[in-house]
């Protein structure tokens, strides 16, 4: 049997420590050749830019949740990176702050592809001992990073007192009494702490929660539909996402798969970029799978076109009625559902929670930036869970790269430019952000600015 390559997964809520508790891992000698996946909350990476460049490979996700929208990219990455498995012997997933590591570690033991070649040899969860306990009782993800969590790395702890120590750690210790407890100063950590562990404890996993096999998808609803020679037509309107992807597939009938069993294959191709498509543009459904993104406002249609008569499935981010979606037939009668599935999603994010993007070229005064920077921190710090930021200081030839946390701040050069573009990019997360504020105080700090800069809220 050839040999399994294990996986580590990397996880902790945002400003924990995980960028640096990986430049450990990269830089120190252990024997192994590692490839490394990161995930972002947000449109523009930054961690690249925080990671000190070593030999491993490092792919970087910045789609959102990996614990169910981009699982996709996922399996997919993972897929790609086993077609040249000699140039690797472990794997490193550095998960985004804002995710729940279990659907992670369920990829390893619902996909049969990855079952044969990966084994999960255990998740490290990084806990920020100075500021777990304003994040502890109010989200589910930061419980759920502890509860699933092999070795759990209490960092920071030069940041408070022994005595507070002693309390973070009885608190951890009380949700997740089989972990191994850790209590170190990045990056001071031991490698033997992170890397092989020995693997994952499905049962303990199922004893938290019993549907942990049971997998979770980026969509709500998905139904069946019978069209006839003529085509059909797909119908809808607005609804509560502008951006609501939706897949519209060909089902032929010689295909035993249930709508349940074909979701598991259509959650990949939902992950992909989707081809965001004006009103009126036809779906030729022979052998295709679409994944629209709405591109314009009011009521929408979809002509649906097909050689022959036969099934479709279409899968939806949200429910139909949400924006009256309803195929009917060239002569504009309803067609019903022949099958009809509803999601229930295991887990849900705090919508108040958002990433704010800024990326632009040029120049931005060092003062200036400082000045608005320390202003933000000391008025609206208690809901900056995390920022971190690559600058073009005027005057300088080295990077600027930041990190910060609630008030704590940390800067330093990042090197030469070199050749690469100058270009100002930054990512804030946090609870009620303001994008227009941010966009038009960061702007202020401008010395020379080539083009506006551009925003991305989700």
């Amino acid at each position: 049997m050839k040999k399994k390559i294990p996986v580590t997964v990397l996880t902790g809520f945002l400003g924990a420590g995980k960028t640096t508790l990986l430049n450990r891992i990269l830089t120190e000698y252990h024997g192994h050749r590692i490839a490394v996946i990161e995930n972002e909350f947000g449109e523009i990476g930054i961690d690249q830019e925080l990671v000190i460049r070593a030999d491993e490979e490092i792919f970087e996700m910045n789609n959102g949740c990996i614990c169910c929208t981009v699982r996709g990219d996922l399996i997919r990455i993972l897929g790609n990176l086993m077609k040249r498995r000699d140039k690797f012997d472990h794997i490193l997933i550095e998960t985004t702050g804002l995710a729940d590591p279990g659907p992670v570690a369920q990829t390893f033991f619902v996909d049969d592809e990855m079952k044969e070649d990966l084994s999960l040899d255990g998740i490290v969860t990084v806990v920020d001992t100075k500021h777990v306990l304003q994040h502890l009782d109010t989200s589910d993800e930061v419980q759920a990073q502890i509860a699933f969590a092999d070795v759990i790395m209490l960092n920071k702890v030069d940041l408070v007192t022994p005595e507070e120590a002693d309390i973070v750690e009885s608190r951890v210790r009380a949700m997740n009494g089989l972990a191994r407890v850790r209590r170190t100063i990045m990056p001071a950590a031991q490698i033997t702490d992170v890397l092989d562990l020995g693997g994952f404890d499905l049962d303990r996993a199922l004893t938290l929660k019993p549907t942990f096999l049971e997998p979770e998808y980026p969509f709500e609803w998905a139904a069946a539909f019978d069209i006839g020679q003529n085509g059909a037509q797909l119908c809808l309107d607005d609804g509560p996402d502008e951006t609501m992807a939706c897949l519209a597939v060909p089902w032929p009938r010689q295909n035993s798969k249930t709508l349940a069993e074909l979701a598991e294959q259509v959650f990949r191709a939902f992950s992909s970029p989707a081809e965001e498509l004006s009103s009126g543009k036809t779906l030729q459904v022979n052998g295709l799978a679409y994944t629209m993104r709405l591109a314009n406002s009011g009521a929408k249609f979809f002509p649906i076109g097909s050689e022959e008569p036969g099934r479709i499935a279409i899968f939806t981010e949200h429910l139909p009625e949400e924006f009256a979606l309803k195929l009917v037939d060239r002569g504009g009668a309803a067609i019903q559902a022949g099958t009809e599935i509803r999601f229930t999603a295991a887990h849900e994010h705090d919508e108040t929670i958002s990433s704010v993007s800024l990326e632009t070229p040029g120049a931005v005064d060092g003062q200036r930036i400082n000045k608005w920077l320390s202003k933000l921190l000391q008025t609206s710090g208690a809901d900056i869970f995390r920022m971190k930021g690559l600058l073009n200081i005027a005057g300088e030839n080295e990077r600027f790269v930041f990190q910060g946390v609630h008030m704590l701040f940390d800067g330093q050069r990042g090197g030469p430019w070199g050749d690469r573009a100058r270009i100002n990019r930054l990512v804030f997360i946090g609870r009620n952000l303001d994008p227009n504020s941010l966009r038009k105080d960061f702007l202020s700090c401008a010395v020379t600015i080539e083009s506006a800069a551009a925003e991305v809220v989700r």
